[in-house]
């Protein structure tokens, strides 16, 4: 029997095609895992065939993934027609062009696949990498996917904080890397990644069913046959001399494409978690240079996984440098907004898209917020809708009894938070670091299951924040923080403070600057296709 393959160490999850119809066969009676840590699957399941070894013989390397199903009474023919259409689109590519990572890899195991022509040109699959010292600018590759905002603002956090930070040194560049870089179906990723979210049960399907390790493994190794040779274009195309990852499912492809062309120690790469305690299993890959973590649980979490204690820095979460800056007078920012400039205000805010019960808790606040007695309010709101214009439109429709402002997409969150005293929101990691940062307790009102199921403890045991999904409570508690219980506000915007790691991306792009000035030698690539 050959050797299965393409299971390994480096290996990672795809949401996709494979994992769907994987899960009718994974399970603990059907693989068993060899001495060398590859992954093998009896007869009648997932198998994966490739070959491995020396490549000096080789120039190329066809790996091939071939997926079958026992056939039983029970199974449908349904199911074995989409198994068997699975099988010849597979073969049918493999027949076609030479894919996975044998199509970029050359040379011996010793010279960790690149081959040297004698001249100091490195060559791989027509792809010169002229070794020379490094020239500035110096480049920085960013890769993110729009699974949610929060990957997004931490690559255009780190962006920002070269800018400032190094000025023309370096030349940044984001990236989409799956959307941008990868073919029909896995481009759709962020698009299945909303579907499966609003289907909160399906999210946790595929959240906590591809966390064990040999799942997401075999997974990634069957997806790469794919993608592999359009990411490595897609990596040389930015010419990049640090890679950033700021996503769980940008490690493993790049880092298996750098290693077969022997640029692991001529390229930095870098993972920065942005998840504040709860994570994915994916996040962490042994061969990044460094895994940037934002709290102590993610560094446990982080070695656990096998990575050294000199590859885990614990800095925070990157957020923008405009954070950082001297924030004005409040009554100043309250009159650039509308707001009144005496009232206590409560910033309720639901994403970029503006999701979640923000109506609700928003005319709940309306009523907890005006005291009959006195027949005037005792506080004020500040609304961010984000992209929901229908949302925005509704509210501003509204006879309100207390002073309202309703906003639709803002760029400039750091003075909504500055000019509000508390902030209600869903349990996503970016908010909760600006909210600290800016000394704002927070109010929960919603988790995303997985990665954001960790935040809600996070914030309630560290004495900054509560949590609720009632409208109504949620709405009391705001109206006691405005009256009796405004001592209780005052503490917990400490504890927020304490905790707080403002300077979080400029010692991540300063220990990234370091990182590249000890390598004195970096690659230039030419990428002829």
């Amino acid at each position: 029997m050959q050797n299965p393959s393409a299971v390994n160490q480096e290996s990672g999850p795809a949401f996709d095609l494979v994992t769907q119809l994987g899960h009718l066969a994974f399970n603990k009676s059907f693989y068993s895992l060899n001495s060398d840590g590859f992954c093998s699957f009896k007869p009648n399941y997932m198998y994966f065939s490739g070959f491995r070894g020396s490549t000096q013989k080789r120039r190329r390397v066809i790996a091939a993934a071939s997926l079958t199903l026992g056939a039983r009474n029970s199974v449908s023919s349904s199911v074995r027609r989409i198994v068997s259409e699975f099988n010849r689109a597979i073969k049918f590519h493999c027949d076609r062009i030479p894919i996975g990572f044998a199509s970029v890899r050359v040379g011996s195991e010793d010279s960790n696949g690149a081959r040297e022509n004698g001249g100091g040109v490195l060559e791989v699959e027509g792809l010169p990498l002229n070794g020379v010292e490094a020239a500035t600018p110096k480049r920085v590759l960013i890769l993110m996917s729009d699974t949610g905002g929060g990957h997004r603002a931490s690559a255009e956090a780190i962006k920002a904080a070269f800018n400032e930070e190094f000025g023309d040194d370096y030349q940044v560049f984001v990236t989409d890397l799956w959307s941008d870089h990868t073919p029909w179906p896995f481009n759709q990723l962020p698009k299945s990644y909303n579907f499966l979210v609003k289907h909160g049960s399906l999210w946790k399907m595929t959240y906590y069913g591809s966390a064990p390790r040999v799942i997401h493994q075999t997974n990634f190794a069957a997806t790469s046959t794919f993608i592999a040779r359009e990411v490595a274009k897609g990596l040389m195309k930015y010419q990049p001399d640090i890679i950033i990852s700021v996503h769980p499912l940008m490690q493993h492809v790049p880092l298996r494409i750098l290693r077969a062309k022997g640029l692991l120690k001529k390229i930095v790469f870098t993972t920065v978690v942005t998840d504040l305690s709860t994570c994915h299993p994916t996040w962490f890959h042994k061969l990044v240079t460094r895994c940037y973590c934002p709290t102590t649980d993610v560094a446990k979490r982080a070695l656990k996984a096998g990575l050294q204690p000199s590859q885990v820095k614990v800095y925070g979460l990157p957020i923008r440098p405009s954070f950082v800056k001297p924030i004005r007078p409040k009554i100043e920012l309250r009159r650039e907004l509308g707001m009144d400039e005496d009232l206590p205000a409560v910033l309720l805010m639901g994403g970029g898209e503006g999701m979640g019960p923000i109506e609700a808790t928003a005319r709940a606040l309306g009523d907890a917020l005006y005291d009959e007695n006195l027949g005037e309010p005792i506080g004020q709101i500040l609304v961010i809708c984000g992209r929901n214009k229908k949302l925005a439109s509704k509210l501003l429709s509204v006879d309100w009894k207390i002073p309202v402002q309703v906003k639709g997409f803002v760029t400039k969150m750091e003075e909504c938070m500055g000019a509000c005293d508390c902030i209600i929101t869903k349990a996503g990691p970016g908010t909760i670091a600006e909210a600290m940062i800016r000394g704002l307790p927070i109010i929960l009102n919603g988790y995303i299951a997985g990665q954001e199921v960790g935040n809600v403890p996070y914030v309630v045991e560290n004495g900054f924040g509560k949590f609720s999904k009632s409208p109504k409570e949620i709405a009391n508690i705001v109206a006691r923080w405005f009256g009796p219980k405004a001592d209780e506000l005052k503490a917990m915007s400490q504890n927020a403070l304490k905790l707080a790691r403002p300077d979080a991306v400029f010692k991540i792009v300063h220990d990234l600057h370091e990182l590249v000035r000890q390598r004195s030698f970096v690659p230039q690539y030419s990428c002829t296709t």
